[in-house]
């Protein structure tokens, strides 16, 4: 089955998303996501300058030794633009080979482990009221688990409040937990690691008084403090019973980990910025975390996740998958697939898009009392209207990022 053509989409419905559509000499078509949030252009000409040329006339069956081709056969390895796109290719490869197979992409990977998949939500407010207010809404909305994250007395605004998320200027409307801004530069924010230290405590003691002891809560710490730093938020947040406590150090410092696990029995998670089984080596074979955050997007694909998540099972640690808004629904889908095939799948975040974003991608998943379904139409069970995609071009998009107050640039 050979792949007849390699088509790379770009839209902005409510983000930049990066799509790619190949297509077989017999019309079938696969999907995947290349999306990089704040560095989207880069994979565009990585896929299309040196990938897509790659494409034409191989064979689809062959996913395992497309991906190796072009991992190995680049000589550069590895890094997020590499990786996303390798991602894409994998994704796409396993959408047709599903499809071909007149069967969702699940039931290919040794069929579900599971009925459905426990999701959680963000959580956030610059004020106790207001975070209340937004964990009860997401409970309305039939999340089981939430992540909480708050605003801190001093800072003007923070990673993860979406009373802070920026404005699209061109309609008025918020877009909430999208933290990227459209722009020309990036957004300024502050950050002071004491004061934040200080208040989290509190906030999780709030919490559990008002929503009681059995509602999963987790929180991310998104690489902003050191070892130390991380070791005590760890221990003061052990009696609120954390289902996670994500990010607490800059993961490229892996040996930081044993110190923060001496230190604390708070389960950590780690990974979303990771991109290959060699960044997580160390810290799975030591079990200095207990979830591994990757997302399908960014760390190669099916293929390579795949091959994480059971070695990671191995020591058993579990899932849970990367999921904000800057993984697309194609993304999406295909860990939502993965996820119901593994048996130490943990957990999958899980931010609702975009009604226009919705426009674009078809999708069959499935939202029922906090679980997460692929669905079972054939392949990934998501299709791109390129129609509604092409009312939407791409807009220059920045993440964030933070300034002490002495003004050192520090880690967002």
């Amino acid at each position: 089955m050979r792949i007849a053509s390699a088509e790379i989409i770009v839209t902005s419905p409510d983000r930049n998303f990066v799509t790619l559509k190949i297509t077989t000499e017999d019309g079938i078509t696969g999907l995947g996501d290349a999306t990089l949030n704040g560095r989207e252009l880069a994979v565009v000409a990585y896929l299309q300058e040196h990938v897509v040329p790659l494409l034409i006339g191989a064979d689809a069956h062959r996913i395992e030794d497309m991906w190796q081709f072009l991992y190995r056969g680049a000589y550069w390895r590895r890094g997020p633009v590499t990786m996303a796109a390798i991602a894409a290719v994998d994704v796409a490869l396993w959408d047709i080979k599903a499809k071909a197979a007149g069967m969702p992409l699940y039931q290919l990977l040794g069929g579900a482990s599971r009925n459905g998949l426990l999701a959680y939500g963000h959580a956030s407010g610059k004020t106790m009221p207001e975070l209340f207010d937004s964990i009860r809404s997401h409970q309305e909305q039939g999340y089981r688990a939430i992540r909480v994250q708050t605003g801190v007395p001093g800072l003007k605004s923070i990673y993860g409040i979406a009373s802070n998320d920026t404005f699209d200027a061109n309609t008025g409307v918020r877009y909430d937990h999208e933290p990227a801004q459209r722009g020309a530069y990036p957004a300024e924010e502050d950050w002071d690691t004491r004061a934040y230290l200080r208040h989290v405590p509190t906030v999780f003691e709030a919490v559990r008084n008002e929503f009681g002891p059995e509602l999963p809560l987790l929180h991310d710490g998104h690489h902003r403090m050191t070892p130390i730093q991380a070791a005590k938020l760890g221990k003061s947040l052990e009696p609120y019973d954390l289902f996670w406590l994500e990010d607490c150090t800059p993961a490229e410092n892996q040996e930081a980990l044993r110190l923060v696990r001496q230190h604390t029995t708070t389960p950590l998670a780690i990974g979303e910025i990771f991109n290959t089984q060699w960044d997580y080596q160390q810290i799975i074979r030591e079990q200095l975390i207990d979830y591994v955050r990757s997302a399908v997007t960014h760390t190669g694909g099916i293929s390579h996740l795949k091959k994480i998540l059971e070695y990671a099972a191995q020591y058993q640690i579990k899932s849970g998958m990367h999921g904000p808004t800057d993984i697309s629904p194609v993304g999406m889908a295909a860990a939502m697939h993965l996820g119901l095939a593994i048996h130490n799948f943990g957990i999958q975040e899980y931010m609702k898009h975009g009604a226009k974003t919705d426009q674009v991608f078809e999708q069959s998943f499935t939202w029922e009392n906090g679980f997460l379904h692929p669905g079972n139409k054939p392949g990934l069970g998501v299709e791109l209207n390129k129609d509604e995609a092409g009312k939407y071009p791409y807009e220059q998009a920045y993440l964030p990022y933070n300034r002490l107050a002495d003004g050192t640039v520090h880690d967002w």
